[in-house]
């Protein structure tokens, strides 16, 4: 089952190993603008450590997956889904700013899709992206997800209600 694969990127259930990234990602003002208040240590160790439970294509928890590149082995970031249903889960995906910009959200997510549609029997992957994340929707499209509407005032982030994008992309729509 694992690892995935894409042209560039080996895709591995993420190990203690990546903790420190992890922990990097989740405290960069850049990388959580879009995802979340400040957290201290001890919550987004949490987090990791719920990451960290064996999955398989049964599992109600988060795959975290953790994007290497095939060439040099560098941890580029964090991808993964959670099943909501038995026939539909959302993605996520969180990357290293220096990696910003240069397809590898992408590259994880067509990974990701293909894993899900193909071996899991998803139906329909979603993705929940808070207003304005123009970076994360243009991903989110080049894979083929489609904006399916806004949830208004949906997600208190920065002090303020957000707006969420909801983002869906089905089996058959997968290329």
């Amino acid at each position: 089952m694992f690892p995935l694969s894409t042209p560039r990127l080996h895709l591995t259930p993420v190990t203690e190993q990546e903790w420190p990234c992890f922990l990097r990602l989740q405290q960069d003002p850049e990388v959580m603008r879009y995802v979340s208040d400040g957290r201290k240590e001890d919550e987004i160790r949490h987090t990791f450590n719920a990451r960290l439970v064996p999955w398989d294509i049964h599992s109600r928890h988060w795959l975290c997956l953790a994007l290497r590149d095939r060439q040099n082995g560098r941890l580029i970031g964090f991808t993964g889904f959670v099943r909501e249903e038995e026939d539909r889960a959302e993605v996520g995906y969180l990357l290293d700013p220096a990696f910003h910009g240069q397809g590898y959200g992408a590259d994880s997510l067509y990974g990701i899709c293909q894993f899900a549609f193909r071996q899991c029997a998803i139906r329909k992957l979603t993705a929940t992206v808070t207003a304005g994340n123009i970076a994360s929707k243009k991903t989110l499209e080049k894979v083929g997800f489609q904006c399916e509407g806004v949830l208004r005032e949906n997600y208190f982030l920065g002090g303020v209600w957000q707006d969420d994008w909801i983002f869906g992309l089905l089996a058959h729509e997968f290329r």
